[in-house]
């Protein structure tokens, strides 16, 4: 009997505001490359919350970041996650975690997405200890304060910051 791959495919949804990107995201995102046959970054798109970054910039800079990674997409989404993995055809969601206090976040989001859409599943990504205190919101800080933010960030991020700031 021949299989159709691309039933068989398991594909995830990495989503975030990534606002900017970091190494941490990109920490989880290679290895969820490795698990999945294709990730999908969702860019999220929030119409009441002020963005350091636009959509289309942090859009452009992560697909800069990623475009070695062959099986990883980026586009944005506005709405619900479980909706736009929907969408992309996800059954899992990546979520990256830090600390403690991000899991416990974590999990009521994935309970709560677990009663919306129990088909999704949602799988849990430890950083590496040296991605756990990177956030984007200390990159934005660094950034403003003209500080090096190299060890944080991807290279592309790096410049254009330094540009934008």
């Amino acid at each position: 009997m021949i299989e159709n791959s691309a039933i068989n495919k398991k594909i995830a949804l990495y989503p975030g505001s990534f606002d900017p990107i970091t190494n941490g995201h990109l920490d989880v995102l290679e290895r969820a490359s490795r698990i999945f046959d294709e990730v999908v970054i969702a860019v999220l798109n929030h119409p009441v919350k002020k963005a350091f970054l636009s959509t289309d910039e942090r859009v452009l800079l992560i697909k800069e970041a990623v475009k070695d990674l062959k099986n990883v997409s980026v586009e944005s989404f506005k709405g619900l996650t479980v909706e736009c993995a929907k969408k992309v055809g996800a059954d899992f969601l990546i979520r990256g975690l830090r600390t403690i206090t991000d899991f416990e976040y974590e999990v009521q989001l994935c309970q709560t997405n677990q009663v919306i859409a129990p088909e999704i599943e949602t799988v849990f990504l430890s950083t590496r200890p040296e991605h756990n205190y990177i956030s984007s919101s200390i990159v934005r800080e660094l950034s403003s304060h003209k500080t090096d933010i190299s060890k944080f960030v991807p290279k592309n991020v790096v410049e254009y910051l330094r540009r934008k700031v």
